[in-house]
């Protein structure tokens, strides 16, 4: 990605001081630049889970040592310099007069501004101008003329009207969208708005967008990063923050008949048991101090925020580290009582597996993973959970005995052995959910199967026999099991869903006797 902008100070030092990478500098530029600069780089840099707060004051306490090093440098300067290398006057402005008020203009001791570009970039420039263009150097030190009217705003111009404009079109519709109550929005080439709502698929409105206005809808949300690797791949998984509305998982693909995205809405704060009409007794799964404790479902079944929920536990009553690994970030959780590290893979990391390798390393007390989406990252999480760490995990998979399975036959058959000894030692609860629509037909609430790893069922995974679970299931109420078809029909018999919806989504419509 290139800027023709220098890169803030405050950014520069962060990157000087070893706090942040060059690529994660260029994320929360132009993050803060869809935002028109409302919130400033240093609040970015927390939000995105690159520092801390204490990190954060640190920094802006460096940034305040090096703007007044730089003013009494400047005083200095000023006082000794000669007439024939003086640069204000012809960088500034035809009349010496108006130099002093120029180079003071541009001290403002904010976290977002950068002080005089001259002097400050020999203190941190950026090395990597295919990432992010370096300071630009002070003309005004050459004998060449000053800029022309028409070449100077180039080096600052705002973004194209017309991205502007898509990008504001974008988030009236994303806003529109979460206001009718849909989880996901999609944009489609040559259709109208279509909307995820309680788990139905409809249309939004009766206006098919044109192809070339999709196209241009879906991009506007992208940074320059993201649209090269997007035009490189043809598909690209990010997210995308309105203010005042919440972040949104989104993926934007290219089709045979044009571009196309879909964005998730992701409210702001993680969310609680209570707030998503889940058991208390889930919380008890946050108290392990080690070992797998694993969230599935199929897709749109609220696994993220299950297990958000439980990290927002976490935060709010442990002291440890926990760092997580998604792509993209959703939730986000600023640090509480815990310190919260989150990685996005793509921006942050290459991929789960590299970023667990090197979890290992980074002495996190939990580790939460997005998706454990194949070989290596299934073992690597095994792993983590087998060396003292707790490890919170999704899977797709229907239910606790498929996840199991899974778990074990994503391995060659001549290790499966030994990973069900694995599993049978470091996995401690499953929780498979669905979200069943409510008998108004205005919202869902979520049917649980849960499975707790005790001797009986670890001995039954050791030897192969996770068909007989199944019993464990029924008998293990006590122990806060549950079979998901018993949830279901709890839920009928509450009158919370219809019978017919049950059915829907049981594994033995049997047992669905209402």
């Amino acid at each position: 990605m290139s800027s023709s902008r220098p890169a803030p100070l405050l950014g520069r030092i962060a990157i000087h001081l070893k706090m942040i990478t060059h690529d994660q500098l260029a994320v929360i530029t132009q993050q803060q630049e869809r935002d028109g600069h409302q919130q400033n780089l240093g609040d970015l840099m927390v939000e995105c889970g690159y520092l801390n707060a204490a990190q954060l004051t640190r920094l802006v306490a460096a940034q305040k040592q090096v703007i007044a090093k730089q003013q009494a440098s400047d005083a200095v300067a000023t006082a000794d310099a000669e007439p024939e290398v003086a640069p204000a006057p012809a960088r500034s402005a035809p009349m010496p007069a108006a130099a002093p008020a120029a180079r003071s203009d541009s001290r403002t001791p904010a976290a977002t501004r950068v002080p005089t570009p001259a002097p400050e970039s020999s203190l941190f420039d950026d090395p990597e101008p295919e990432t992010l263009a370096p300071p630009v150097a002070a003309p005004a030190a050459q004998p060449s003329p000053a800029p022309t009217p028409a070449s100077a705003p180039a080096q600052s111009a705002p973004k194209p009207a017309a991205h502007s404009a898509s990008s504001s079109a974008l988030d009236d519709l994303l806003r529109a969208g979460v206001a009718k109550g849909a989880s996901d929005i999609h944009i489609h080439s040559g259709v109208p708005i279509r909307l995820r709502l309680h788990g139905q698929f409809i249309a939004g409105d009766d206006t098919a967008i044109p192809q070339a206005e999709a196209t241009e809808l879906v991009r506007s949300a992208l940074t320059m990063d993201q649209r090269a690797r997007f035009d490189a791949a043809g598909e690209l998984d990010f997210a995308y923050r309105v203010r005042g509305l919440g972040r949104f998982r989104a993926n934007v693909f290219r089709q045979q008949g044009g571009t196309d995205g879909v964005f998730r809405h992701v409210p702001d704060e993680a969310p609680t048991l209570e707030e998503l009409n889940l058991p208390a007794s889930l919380a008890r799964f946050t108290n392990f101090h080690q070992g797998l404790v694993l969230v599935t479902g199929p897709a749109n079944c609220g696994k993220s925020s299950t297990m958000a929920a439980m990290v927002r536990i976490l935060n709010e009553e442990r002291r440890d580290h926990i760092l997580t690994i998604e792509d993209p970030i959703e939730y986000v959780h600023k640090p509480d009582r815990c310190v919260v590290n989150q990685r996005s893979v793509g921006p942050n990391t290459e991929s789960f597996p590299r970023a667990l390798r090197a979890a290992l390393r980074e002495d996190p007390d939990v580790i939460v993973i997005g998706e454990l989406r194949d070989l290596e990252t299934i073992s690597l999480a095994l792993t983590a959970a087998e060396t003292g760490h707790l490890v919170l995990a999704t899977l797709h998979t229907n239910n606790t005995i498929r996840t199991l399975n899974r778990l074990v036959g994503v391995f060659p058959a001549d290790q499966q052995d030994q990973i069900r000894n694995m599993v049978s030692e470091s996995l401690r609860a499953v929780v498979s959910q669905r979200l069943v629509r409510n008998v108004a037909g205005d919202g869902r609430v979520p049917a649980l199967e849960v499975l707790v790893i005790n001797k009986p069922v670890g001995n039954l995974i050791r030897e192969n026999k996770t068909f007989q679970i199944v019993s464990q299931l029924q008998m293990g109420s006590s122990q806060g099991m549950c079979l998901l078809d018993d949830s279901l029909n709890q839920l009928v018999r509450d009158g919370t869903v219809t019978k017919e919806e049950a059915l829907r989504h049981a594994e033995d419509a049997k047992r669905i006797t209402g």
